[in-house]
């Protein structure tokens, strides 16, 4: 297949960082890791890291994410010849949008690292291993989804009340929400609750923003 080329392209890397849920992002836990592997590799290999888009929070299963548009954009303008990811599970879940990516990428002649699985499309080996570990995320996404929707259906069956159980005090509830009425920021209410030392529902000692939020939302028409 034929590969067009940039007349002028930037040689580098453009990292890419990703986690599904808003607390990882809030918290920087996951994020801070894929750079870091990220930044080890580029210096092992002696490669330039030019840039590192981020998507906190978001899912993998559609490519729909402007981080990743704006990796994308840099690549086919011929800023930076590698995409490089931490886990080829950051990158997309779907078989269809895998493959969509390594077509561009061939075409557009800029080659994929994924850290986590020794994938390198820069070789033909690598090209092809990749096709294969894109088609077995999907197949784990498919399974888990599976599993989980059968184990969901035989509780509701057995008459078991579904849903995250609230493990929080009535009065630890009160506080958030009437924190909240009040004017106070979800960032300041975390802060408060740690400086107190109140357990999170899981008996954890971190309190996030939205870890709050989520608590003040969902608890506030059942509250009592």
């Amino acid at each position: 297949m034929a590969r067009l080329r940039k007349t002028t392209t930037t040689p580098g890397v453009v990292g890419y960082l990703r986690v599904s849920t808003e607390e990882q992002a809030v918290s920087g836990l996951g994020l801070a890791a894929q750079r870091a592997a990220i930044e080890t590799e580029c210096a092992r290999r002696g490669l330039e890291l030019l840039v590192v888009h981020t998507d906190p929070g978001l899912s993998g299963k559609s490519l729909a994410r402007p981080g990743l548009s704006a990796v994308l954009a840099d690549l086919d303008a011929g800023r930076g010849t590698v995409l490089m990811v931490a886990k080829l599970d950051r990158l997309s879940r779907s078989v269809h949008d895998a493959t969509g990516l390594l077509l561009r990428a061939d075409r557009a002649g800029w080659g994929l690292i994924a850290l986590d699985a020794n994938v390198d499309t820069t070789t033909p080996q690598g090209a092809a291993m990749t096709q294969v570990l894109a088609v077995f995320a999907e197949l784990e996404r498919r399974l888990i989804g599976e599993r989980t929707k059968a184990a969901l259906a035989v509780k509701k069956a057995q008459g078991v009340k579904l849903g995250r159980p609230r493990t929080l005090p009535a009065e630890v509830i009160e506080r958030i929400q009437s924190a909240h009425a009040a004017g106070v920021s979800w960032s300041a209410i975390a802060r408060e609750l740690n400086a107190t030392a109140v357990p999170t529902a899981q008996g954890g000692v971190r309190w996030y923003p939205a870890t709050v939020r989520l608590i003040a939302t969902r608890d506030h028409a059942g509250a009592t």
